[in-house]
């Protein structure tokens, strides 16, 4: 089936309509602060990596500069023109942004002697382009630190575009994060890395045209660049709340925020410059509890308490505070508010969600109520951008109580298709339901149609017309979204319906974020592939030697479970295995075989080598286009 997008229908002509009328459109000073400071960019601004291949192409999205369209939320299109504003931008005094040419920025401080970098992008490539503009206008300077904020690639993935390891040494260049980061940056994505990898690409939208009728924002910036994503590990560490370093002569203190938007977070202020980094604690819309390409639900009460921390420690006494996506905010008042409405919007959503759990109400039902008061409802620094009040209150409410809403009923439901097929043919058959949702859908009642008709797809995935109604309804919701994660699950969720599914077979690879895992992560997660039920009844062990790590580990089969012990060099083992930490990661994340490994002679067995063999053949290879929108 091939996709055509359809227009937007009369329902979703009215309710976008709706929206220029409830909220404050002729407010424009976002427009005006998002390209203060404009000093100069790239035009076009398009960058390829070293085979002509296009990492990053802002190109593509000019019909933004067009009214909102019919089949865009208008509040939507308003921040995607936002983030448009691309280039070298003035923040303050020695303090510079480049915005605009990823998802996030990158920040630059001038030092005593040279430069330091806050977060270099996601890609080697975009980081280079980024800092030739910067040595364009600023002069070419040495980098004497890179500070990374937090733990997610938007924030490290171009660093090797700056420096390299051979850069860091005693009295070299200082690589700062949060206590931490190296141990969040591999895991988070690693272990449930398939199907956050999988989920990502609807939550991006990154298989949508980029045009009014698919692809327009992520929310928090324009797209993810597509380059390579480096990584060298910090030299400093950030543990604690005041903890101060001087790089290259500017004396920076340090907030410890862990558990925020990142498990490894932090904020910082320079007092001489009397400028404020809130990392991406804080942003012009409201930020998710929860992601939905998939993550540990965030501590809302936390998040909104390192705010406070920030404004009481700091806001009286800043001039600027800038942050790690979209623009600044500059002016003591103007951060203070800011500040105190960011603040106010987490802990709004975590309090009022508990006290309507409190009364009995479940996840769904306070997701439907929870409205925002007077004085953030039409904050556009409330907006749901990016997260959005619905989920990020179901978040919460997972956090405390956990997905069961406490209905018995609820407690053991049949798996989605034996309930589909079981919907269906309580409701009459396909037909019936399919006539009656053709009705809904003329009613505009799209997120019922989206409900009900998903029964008839997963029990019978290949019903055309079941399917070609889905997408409709997906497509009219994506249309109506605020969310800009919201539209890209819908409109690929219509997409996946009417083309099918676009096979991605690769595997996670060997780039430098995985290869920083340690032995016992790559243990971890041959443990995670490891088929349980095909490990039934098989029990044995294997002892590995790990050589340029000098690192042994015991691994047995038992149970149906793979388990890895340290040991000290020796131990008794059915068999053994002598192999060095690179080949070890390419087997452990499925990037080599054993048998490759063993002909090339990175791998040497003694022992029961078929046991060895066996093992390997007990670890499952995810596929990264699994199906989501169908059985």
């Amino acid at each position: 089936m091939r996709s055509i997008a359809k227009p937007a229908t009369q329902h979703t002509i009215t309710a976008n309509a709706k929206v220029v009328d409830q909220l404050p459109f002729q407010d424009r000073q976002a427009y005006a602060d998002a390209r203060q400071g404009f000093i100069g960019t790239i035009d076009p601004l398009v960058i390829t990596d070293d085979s002509g291949r296009v990492v990053w192409d802002l190109e593509q999205y000019a019909f933004l500069q067009d009214e909102s369209p019919t089949t865009v939320n208008p509040s939507l299109w308003r921040i995607s023109q936002l983030h448009m504003a691309h280039g070298l931008f003035k923040v303050t005094d020695r303090i510079h942004q480049i915005r605009g040419f990823d998802i996030s920025n990158m920040t630059v401080i001038e030092g005593e002697s040279g430069y330091i970098i806050v977060d270099p992008l996601t890609s080697v490539e975009c980081a280079r382009a980024a800092i030739e503009l910067v040595y364009d206008h600023l002069g070419e300077r040495p980098i004497r630190a890179i500070i990374y904020t937090h733990s997610h690639a938007d924030h490290f993935g171009g660093v090797k575009a700056l420096i390299d390891e051979d850069d860091i040494h005693p009295g070299g260049v200082r690589v700062v994060a949060p206590s931490g980061f190296m141990e969040h940056t591999v895991s988070e994505n690693v272990y449930a890395g398939n199907a956050m990898y999988r989920r990502a690409q609807y939550m991006y939208g990154q298989n949508l045209s980029v045009d009014p009728t698919g692809m327009v924002s992520t929310g928090l910036g324009i797209a993810l660049s597509q380059g390579q994503i480096s990584l060298i590990e910090p030299t400093d560490l950030i543990s604690d709340s005041g903890q101060e370093l001087v790089l290259d002569g500017v004396r920076i203190e340090f907030q410890f925020t862990p558990d925020s938007e990142a498990p490894a977070e932090m904020h910082f202020y320079i007092p001489e410059m009397r400028a404020l980094c809130m990392a991406e604690n804080v942003s012009h819309h409201m930020h998710n509890l929860y992601t939905p390409r998939g993550a540990q639900i965030r501590d809302a009460a936390a998040w909104s308490r390192y705010i406070d921390e920030a404004m009481r420690r700091y806001g009286h006494k800043s001039d600027v505070m800038f942050i790690c996506h979209q623009w600044p905010v500059w002016g003591t008042d103007s951060i203070r508010d800011f500040l105190t409405e960011q603040r106010d919007l987490y802990r709004y959503i975590h309090d009022e969600t508990l006290r309507l759990a409190a009364h009995g109400h479940t996840m769904v039902e306070i997701a439907e109520m929870i409205e925002f008061p007077e004085g953030l409802a039409t904050t556009w620094t409330a907006r749901g951008y990016y997260g959005s009040l619905n989920h990020n209150a179901k978040a919460v409410y997972q956090r405390y109580l956990g997905f069961f809403d406490g209905n018995p009923a609820n407690l053991h439901p049949h798996p989605p298709v034996e309930s589909a097929r079981r919907y269906v043919d309580f409701m009459g058959g396909a037909e019936v339901i399919l006539a009656k949702a053709r009705r809904s859908f003329d009613d505009g009642d799209y997120r019922w149609v989206a409900q009900v008709v998903n029964h008839v797809v997963f029990a019978d995935p290949d019903n055309t017309s079941a399917r070609e109604l889905q997408a409709d309804a997906l497509e009219q919701l994506g249309y109506q979204a605020e969310s800009a994660p919201w539209r890209n699950f819908y409109l690929t969720g219509a997409q996946d319906l009417r083309e099918g599914v676009r096979t991605d077979e690769a595997t996670l690879g060997t780039s430098d974020v995985l290869s920083a895992m340690t032995t016992d992560m790559l243990f971890d997660y041959l443990a995670i592939r490891l088929n349980g039920p095909k490990a039934s009844g098989r029990n044995f062990t294997v002892l590995v030697h790990v050589t340029d790590t000098g690192e042994t580990r015991l691994a047995e089969l038992i149970h149906g479970v793979l388990i890895c012990t340290p040991v000290d060099g020796h131990a008794d083992a059915d068999t053994s295995v002598r192999l060095d930490k690179p080949t070890l990661t390419g087997l452990a994340l499925g990037a080599a075989t054993l048998t490759d490994a063993v002909s090339a002679g990175a791998v040497d067995l003694s022992g029961d080598d078929e046991l060895v063999y066996d093992l390997f053949t007990l670890f499952d290879t995810f596929s990264r286009s699994f199906d989501i929108v169908t059985p």
